[in-house]
């Protein structure tokens, strides 16, 4: 609900007017050729980083025997990853005015997410959380402060809005010094209790008063963010392989692995963006259930690249676990990504009980590819990659179907 007469601030990369300080107004939601800024594309590969280190803090764990405290520690750490990221998503859909101010405050979010980066490894291997939440609390507080300035520029509600947002996120850094002061013991349930009423504070701050987030600009963003999640688990797995053949002359068990987590990920993007994910968001649906359901899309996407890593880690001998166990690493994040995917907008685009069950099934044929050992990635591959051309396939058949009273189209 932005006012006519505010003037849309100035196009990502063009120079600054002579006041390179604006007003934080909101923008239009109707905008014409809202696209992602450098700034934002920047921010993306900044938080990738962190995402990378806790790639590699999971991969340790679970090759060194302790999946479960390493699942834990993982979603812990990404939780706060995701958060940060996609509260400066939608908050620039809606306010993103590109001058200096803003800018800086952006830059300054960047520098939080690095530290947080530097203090995944004493998270896992010490349970210290204080690097962790000083990065988090950086980012949190710039964040705060965006809201507060936008809150300067507004009236009426959307001043309510903005002013909840920012003392929201300020109280949660407070609860979140529980897991550096409190013993480990309790730290799950810090975490757990802290990650509910940090998903409340947009529930309620936008109770009288929605953002004025751009539907097209939103999904682009998502999608952006899960390319890069999905290049980083190739970059992970390949890294994996080249070690795994250079210090152990394996190539011969490592080929696999290489073709199935190939054709995963190659799956895992085709799958993502098949259908218009703009179009549910655009057409009323809910768009909290939507950005909060990508935690699971993001964090499995990235648990991939750590199963794969796993998987070469068994695979040449330095792994301590069983190959069914080295295979869950991959096929569990690989089917929670095909149901996320599915229940958050695939299904939404599906013609018939055919279509809807192509990924539900898949993500119970992977699953079982578990037991086959050491060549279960691989078949996860090829069943992901039919998954694939089920779907194209039913949809062809759907599309070329003549509708009652009319002909069927020509070739």
């Amino acid at each position: 609900m932005t006012p006519s007469s505010v003037p849309p601030p100035a196009s990502p990369g063009a120079p600054f007017p002579q006041n390179p300080v604006r007003r934080l107004t909101a923008r239009r939601r109707d905008e014409a050729h809202r696209v992602s800024s450098p700034l934002e594309l920047f921010f993306d590969l900044c938080f990738v980083v962190a995402i990378a280190q806790a790639g590699v803090q999971l991969v340790h764990s679970v090759a060194g025997g302790r999946p479960g405290q390493g699942v834990l520690d993982y979603a812990m750490v990404f939780f706060a990853i995701w958060w940060a990221w996609m509260n400066f998503t939608w908050f620039a859909s809606a306010y993103d005015n590109d001058d200096v101010l803003y800018r800086v405050v952006t830059l300054v979010q960047i520098s939080g997410v690095l530290v947080l980066a530097a203090g995944v490894s004493r998270a896992f291997d010490r349970h210290e959380f204080l690097l962790v939440w000083l990065g988090y609390a950086i980012m949190r507080v710039a964040m705060a402060s965006q809201w507060l300035r936008a809150a300067g520029s507004a009236t009426g509600p959307e001043r309510s809005m903005d002013r909840r947002y920012a003392y929201g996120i300020l109280l949660c850094q407070v609860g979140w010094l529980g897991l550096v002061v409190l013993p480990q013991s309790a730290r799950p349930w810090v975490f757990l209790v802290m990650a509910v009423v940090e998903l409340c504070v947009p529930l309620y701050a936008e109770r009288a008063h929605s953002t004025s987030w751009h539907p097209h600009h939103i999904a682009e963003r998502y999608g952006l963010f899960t390319i890069i999640v999905l290049g980083e688990t190739i970059a992970a797995a390949t890294a994996a392989v080249r070690s795994g053949a250079d210090e152990h002359d394996a190539l011969g068990s490592l080929l696999p692995i290489a073709a199935g987590g190939l054709l995963i990920v190659f799956s895992a993007w085709w799958i993502y963006f098949v259908v218009p994910i703009h179009g549910h968001l655009r057409g009323g649906g809910n768009p909290f259930l939507w950005g909060y359901g990508h935690y699971f899309i993001f964090s499995s996407a990235a648990a991939i690249g750590a199963g794969l890593e796993v998987a070469v880690e068994q695979a040449v001998g330095k792994a301590h676990l069983s190959a069914p166990a080295a295979a869950a690493a991959v096929t569990l994040p690989t089917a929670l990504y095909l149901l996320a995917v599915w229940l958050l907008h695939a299904r939404h685009y599906k013609a018939g009980i055919g279509q809807q069950l192509v990924l539900p099934v898949t993500a119970l044929l992977v699953l079982l590819c578990t037991f086959l050992g050491d060549r279960a990635v691989l078949a996860t591959g090829i069943v992901t990659a039919a998954a694939v051309a089920t779907g194209v396939t039913l949809t062809a058949r759907s599309s070329g179907r003549p509708r009652h009273g009319t002909p069927a189209p020509a070739a």
